[in-house]
């Protein structure tokens, strides 16, 4: 799970989905951990930016796409769709997330 400090930064990237005074709760989940609400919905955000960014421009798009991996793994997402889901196809945003979901989940068994 991300550190306090993750999930901060986690919960400001979330943000810029929402319309202007609004925000995003944190949720506790049957376990006792806590995520940040809104992830899933900023990454498929991300993930059409990063499609638009030419490769250059994808910096910023690429390190917020990577803080969702733990949340997004925690939730259960990559059991509904695996990484290598992710990766096939000619989705080069779906494909980074699936490729560093892979990474995330082998350095986390």
């Amino acid at each position: 799970m991300p550190s306090s400090t993750e999930a901060i930064i986690l919960a400001r990237v979330n943000q810029k989905i929402l319309a202007a005074g609004e925000t995003l709760p944190r949720v506790t989940l049957q376990d006792g951990s806590q995520v940040q609400t809104g992830t899933v919905a900023a990454m498929l955000h991300n993930v059409a930016l990063y499609n638009a960014a030419s490769a250059d421009a994808r910096g910023e798009i690429e390190r917020e796409l990577e803080l969702a991996i733990p949340t997004l793994a925690k939730i259960g997402l990559f059991a509904l769709f695996s990484p290598a889901e992710w990766c096939s196809g000619s989705n080069p945003g779906r494909q980074f997330v699936g490729q560093k979901a892979q990474e995330y989940l082998a350095a986390n068994k």
